[in-house]
């Protein structure tokens, strides 16, 4: 950063985290902040050093001085006016401390992060790739189908299509990652090197919703929770009925859910790995009479190490990286990693290829009568736009996030919610009847720090207190009032979330904080403007009811319905075996096809109707 943003940010530091009361020191700092956010895109970049010299200025305009010449309770009342000036201004002060708590955190615990991460030898080896950077790669490749996207969709797409024996080759904007990279690397840098955007994408809206999405070979289950819930049979049923999507017909899309099953290998946490936040959350579920259970997940040989988000260290959980694409490869099939495609090739209604740029902007053109789209719901219509296939109205719209908010508890005693399996146990009382699925959540230690309330010493206070604290998720079935639009060549998501959607939201509040109390919580950390922490289910109950749609702290990760498939040729952009309208040979298998919000985290869905559509391409092939 500039001298004078890195100035902006030492003076918001010592206003955060001022370093009399044991915050870092202000070159210390500045370190850390400016390691993730150099690795922003530009955009992000300029909006951080906007964000924090627009502080330095409204500092100085309120006291006459500048943040480090007050004395450290005047700076973080400075903070709290500025962060009080509206629900814009509020936002944006919240955005900038959850950037800089994430990267302060990542640093101040990386030599955990690491020794756990290297405590123990890998569960298994990194598998067999065939793998291929753009940079070696040549200019022209000529195949049967290529596959945009090597996530959930595209390698079970590509596993299906070349076990088929059809010759397909998978292009990936990321790279592929080792396990010693995961074991050896600092936390931020995996973390801003495995998200798209560095992690930080946000849909924008009232209020703006944090959207992070991997990219690696193996895309987001890379850096997913591992968590494994079938689609709920009423959720297949819509599809089907409302939507007329034969694929997910609960009788004919039960033979994929096996099968993805089987290859991710999904079973329920074990208890003595699910740690103590997990285990809170089944304690209090069972002394309300609430149904709960251990969550399923691709994770055979878990250690709980809490790091599923930023890579595992042991490769135990078993993304499709180390399962789907091997077993492609082994096929047959040939990734080419570092490509970002440009635009599907077309001419006279038939597909002929893709056009991909390496990292230095030269071309690769792989030529093929197939193209599999597998990109995510963001990046799908993107492409499809680029290419001149976008003409559906519907493409880009109907944009589900399956947005999440979470609740933290203070106990009396140690906690640890980061030691332990990242997301461990669900509890499953309010899922049919209010759309809300309740899980035990946690962080890596010191990325989750944004849950904390406060500037300065309160603030400070909190993060010595973090090993007390649990943290328990809700995630609340959505209407599809999303979209997804291209602005100069940028995707820009745009989400207001849905009144009915802010009830299914304080519903969720309110159940949580019924938990954590339950537990045996001190106090509730909320979030919300007035009343952060609260002592008893009756003031939770007064905040949750006053509270501001646009002041809620939602995060999403499960972005879903911008092709959806279906049909209804007004309705949906893609087909009911999942060929997008108006050209032939070009098909969608990834989260974009979903109808509607899968009401579960939507991994074993997408693998599943992925299979659909792939047995459907293969069967065009014969």
């Amino acid at each position: 950063m500039s001298r004078l943003a890195d100035r902006a940010v030492a003076a918001f530091g010592t206003a955060l985290l001022p370093p009399e009361h044991g915050g870092p020191a202000p070159a210390q700092f500045v370190e850390r902040v400016g390691r993730y956010v150099e690795q922003l895109p530009a955009t992000q970049r300029l909006a951080v050093r906007a964000g924090v010299l627009s502080l330095a200025a409204a500092s100085y305009l309120t006291t006459g001085r500048s943040l480090p010449r007050l004395n450290p309770a005047d700076r973080a009342r400075v903070l709290g006016r500025v962060a009080a000036v509206g629900p814009d201004m509020g936002a944006a002060v919240e955005g900038l401390k959850a950037i800089v708590l994430l990267a302060n955190g990542a640093d101040a615990y990386a030599d955990e992060l690491l020794a756990r991460a290297q405590g123990h030898d890998p569960a298994r080896p990194d598998a067999a790739l065939t793998v291929t950077s753009s940079t070696d790669s040549p200019s022209v490749v000529t195949t049967d189908a290529v596959i945009v996207g090597s996530g959930a969709g595209g390698a079970m797409a590509a596993r299906t299509l070349a076990q088929a024996g059809v010759g397909v080759v998978v292009l990936e904007e990321g790279r592929r990652w080792t396990v010693e990279e995961f074991r050896t690397t600092h936390p931020i840098d995996r973390y801003a090197g495995l998200y798209r955007g560095a992690g930080a994408t946000i849909a924008l809206g009232r209020p703006s919703v944090v959207l992070p999405m991997g990219r690696a070979v193996g895309g987001t289950t890379v850096v997913n929770s591992g968590t494994c819930f079938r689609p709920p049979d009423a959720v297949q049923r819509r599809w089907r009925d409302e939507f007329g999507l034969d694929l997910a017909d609960p009788d004919r899309l039960a033979r994929h859910l096996d099968e993805v099953e089987r290859t991710l290998q999904v079973a329920p946490v074990p208890l003595d790995i699910m740690g103590r936040n997990g285990n809170l959350l089944l304690e209090a579920a069972t002394a309300l009479g609430w149904r709960a259970a251990p969550i399923p997940r691709n994770a055979p040989g878990c250690g709980g190490c809490c790091q599923c988000a930023i890579g595992c260290p042991r490769n135990a959980k078993f993304g499709v990286h180390l399962n789907a694409l091997p077993q492609a490869c082994a096929a047959g099939a040939r990734i080419v990693s570092r490509a970002r495609v440009e635009r599907v090739l077309h001419e006279h209604g038939r597909a002929r290829g893709v056009r991909a740029r390496r990292p230095d902007g030269t071309a690769i053109d792989v030529l093929a009568d197939t193209i599999v789209v597998a990109a995510g719901a963001i990046e799908t219509p993107m492409l499809l736009w680029r290419s001149g296939l976008g003409g559906h109205p519907r493409l880009g719209r109907n944009l589900a996030l399956h947005p999440a908010t979470m609740l933290a508890g203070r106990f009396d005693d140690d906690v640890y919610a980061w030691r332990g399996v990242l997301q461990s146990a669900a509890v499953h009382e309010f899922h049919e009847s209010d759309g809300v699925l309740i899980e035990a959540t946690a962080t890596p230690p010191g990325m989750g720090s944004m849950v904390f309330p406060g500037y300065g010493a309160e603030l400070l206070g909190w993060l010595d207190r973090a090993p007390r604290v649990a943290t328990f998720g809700a995630m609340v079935a959505d209407q599809g009032v999303g979209s997804v639009r291209s602005v100069r060549g940028q995707a820009l998501v745009r989400y207001d979330i849905a009144r009915a959607d802010i009830a299914k939201l304080r519903v969720a509040m309110e159940a949580i904080g019924r938990l954590l109390f339950e537990a045996g919580a001190a106090e509730v950390l909320t979030g919300l403007p007035g009343a952060t922490a609260v002592t008893s289910l009756p003031e939770l109950r007064e905040a949750v009811r006053r509270s501001d749609p646009a002041s809620l702290h939602l995060a999403a990760f499960h972005p879903t319905g911008t092709a959806a498939a279906g049909a209804d040729p007004q309705i949906c952009p893609v087909d009911p075996s999942g060929r997008l309208r108006g050209v032939d040979g070009v098909w969608v298998a990834d989260a974009s096809i979903l109808p509607s919000c899968a009401e579960v985290n939507p991994q074993v869905s997408i693998m599943a109707l992925a299979l659909a559509v792939a047995d459907n391409i293969a069967g065009a092939h014969r």
